[in-house]
């Protein structure tokens, strides 16, 4: 497939996923959205990490609202069922760690887009804009979920009802993402980050990323077995086997991810 609004790499284990029109600060349209639903399968399948960034000095602005002449012409359910949420879907059950490096305004949908990968890291200049209220919306693609789950019931909401961006700074300090850094060291951490995780073993951050997102669910019992069974699972590969001989030999294991 060749792709008009999304930019596709791949190189040493690393997908990357830029979204691509910068002239619009990324803002979302049908096509992009249906590109990124046909880049994310396909990283999985070709990559052992991803990063999702976006060109120019923006990350993403959300929906690109232009598209429509009149707000009553977006059918906003099937917009979020059938566009939207698929792509959430495939971010939730990715066998492989997704990064969102954050490198301008995060807003609307493209906040709650970042805010659904593994790890966020931001430039300091970035901020993350629950935007939905200033237009009579209420935040959506997870938003509603993964924010009072990552900041409190009580941030979450003046978040939404108050609808002010938050600097990567604060986010950062709120728990909401995992680090900041200066605007132009951004992609050269981001790489070095995912890097390490190309090369470490992949079925177990599989494993890790499943349990940690049922533990919120779960009872404690609930996640004990969680636990037990993927356990077992693991223990039966060949990275855990590499990963203790490394051990014992005093060196750095080379993970296969099987």
């Amino acid at each position: 497939m060749d792709y008009r609004e999304i930019l596709y790499s791949v190189e040493d284990g690393v997908a990357r996923i830029t979204l691509n029109r910068p002239q619009a600060l990324n803002g979302f349209t049908a096509v992009m959205r249906a590109e990124i639903r046909h880049a994310l399968p396909r990283a999985q399948g070709e990559s052992r990490a991803i990063v999702l960034t976006g060109a120019g000095r923006g990350f993403c602005s959300g929906q690109d609202l232009g598209q429509a002449q009149r707000a009553s012409d977006i059918d906003l359910e099937r917009l979020l069922r059938e566009e939207y949420d698929p792509i959430l879907k495939m971010i939730e059950a990715s066998p492989v760690p997704i990064i969102a490096a954050v490198n301008g305004p995060a807003a609307g949908a493209g906040a709650n887009l970042a805010l659904a990968c593994d790890v966020v890291i931001a430039a300091r200049s970035a901020y993350f804009l629950e935007a939905f209220a200033r237009i009579g919306l209420l935040p959506d693609a997870g938003g509603t979920w993964h924010l009072p789950r990552q900041v409190g019931l009580a941030r979450a909401m003046g978040m939404c009802l108050f609808a002010e961006p938050i600097p990567a700074p604060q986010a950062a300090e709120w728990g909401m993402i995992w680090e900041v850094t200066e605007d132009d060291a951004l992609m050269a951490r981001v790489d070095e980050l995912a890097a390490r995780l190309a090369k470490g073993p992949t079925r177990a951050y599989a494993a890790i990323r499943s349990a940690l997102r049922q533990s919120v669910e779960n009872g404690f019992h609930e996640q004990l077995a969680v636990e037990a069974k993927a356990q077992q699972a693991l223990g039966a590969s060949r990275d855990f086997e590499e990963g203790v001989l490394a051990f014992l030999e005093k060196r750095k294991p080379a993970f296969e991810g099987r």
